[in-house]
């Protein structure tokens, strides 16, 4: 499978997806510890990616958005941004309803 279409998978795939440094319980950078612990703190499971265990995806998802940094967190297989949209979302309230929501959506249609 392209790397690309990996990346579509998982954002497609995914109601809540963040691709990042490490992994929300070690991350490797400020940045994607910052995201995911906001992601955390909306209280709903979501996916990531560590990018610095997959070289390809390291460097073609800044393409895959037209986004040149990490963290990137997609919801409803939409790019919201990185970490510091994310924490600005978070602290509006308006983060823990998108991923709520879509976690929800998901849920429902898995059913």
């Amino acid at each position: 499978m392209d790397v690309m279409d990996r990346i579509r998978e998982q954002v497609e795939k995914n109601p809540v997806v963040i691709f990042m440094k490490g992994t929300p319980q070690l991350p490797q950078c400020g940045f994607s510890s910052r995201a995911a612990q906001a992601l955390q703190a909306c209280g709903e499971d979501f996916a990531y990616v560590n990018v610095l265990a997959d070289p390809e995806i390291f460097e073609n998802l800044p393409r895959f958005a037209n986004w040149p940094t990490f963290p990137q967190i997609y919801i409803n297989g939409e790019l919201i941004g990185g970490c510091d949209i994310t924490l600005e979302l978070f602290q509006k309230g308006e983060l823990q309803k998108m991923v709520k929501e879509a976690v929800a959506r998901a849920g429902s249609s898995a059913s």
